[in-house]
């Protein structure tokens, strides 16, 4: 039987929500966080934290809300999108796969807190993320979205190699944040739980 989510996982989980809506739309107040036509968005690092600090029920649970409110209307995907119609958007995909992206880090990183460990969480969500997000663009842009003959699988992948590098290093900054966080919590509980026993 699961157990009851709590006051404080509601509260952590909708923190998760507002840094997925901040971390899609942060080139809008940091301009400069673009290559060339990419932004920098932080989606997928706020995913993968989710998964390591939340955990893999949770985790999956706060981007399952993240992807509902944005499909209620409210602006929280990249460029201030929202709508049922994202649906149909070409990279609806990555929106949808931060949540088993989170649940698989979150899997991972249940069985050992440790930093090697937490690197490969975060770079398994990071598979995760692009293998699920990037089909769903292909198919996307190839079936209803009138992309040119020439569209191909290869090319749709080869789109994905300067994103993939950024992530790539955002997934092991998140990992070496997750490991930092996980520590500092576990450190104040050691610390309560002495108090009390004094």
């Amino acid at each position: 039987m699961k157990k009851k989510l709590s006051t404080l996982d509601l509260t952590l989980a909708s923190m998760f929500v507002a840094l997925m809506a901040i971390g899609a739309n942060i080139t809008s107040w940091v301009p400069f966080m673009t290559i060339g036509t990419v932004p920098i968005t932080l989606q997928t690092f706020f995913a993968l934290l989710a998964g390591m600090i939340l955990g893999s029920r949770l985790g999956a649970i706060s981007m399952t809300v993240y992807a509902l409110v944005g499909l209620a209307g409210v602006p929280v995907f990249a460029k201030a999108g929202g709508g049922v119609a994202t649906i149909f958007s070409s990279t609806f995909g990555f929106i949808i796969s931060f949540i088993f992206t989170a649940y698989v880090v979150g899997k991972i990183a249940e069985k050992s807190k440790s930093l090697p460990v937490l690197i490969a969480a975060s770079l398994a969500g990071l598979v995760v993320n692009y293998v699920f997000g990037t089909n769903w663009m292909y198919f996307a842009l190839k079936f209803w979205a009138a992309a040119p003959p020439e569209f191909s699988y290869k090319i749709a992948w080869l789109w994905m190699v300067l994103p993939a590098i950024k992530d790539t290093i955002l997934a092991v900054l998140a990992a070496f944040m997750g490991y930092r966080l996980q520590r500092t919590v576990s450190s104040r509980s050691q610390v309560n739980n002495l108090k009390r026993a004094i």
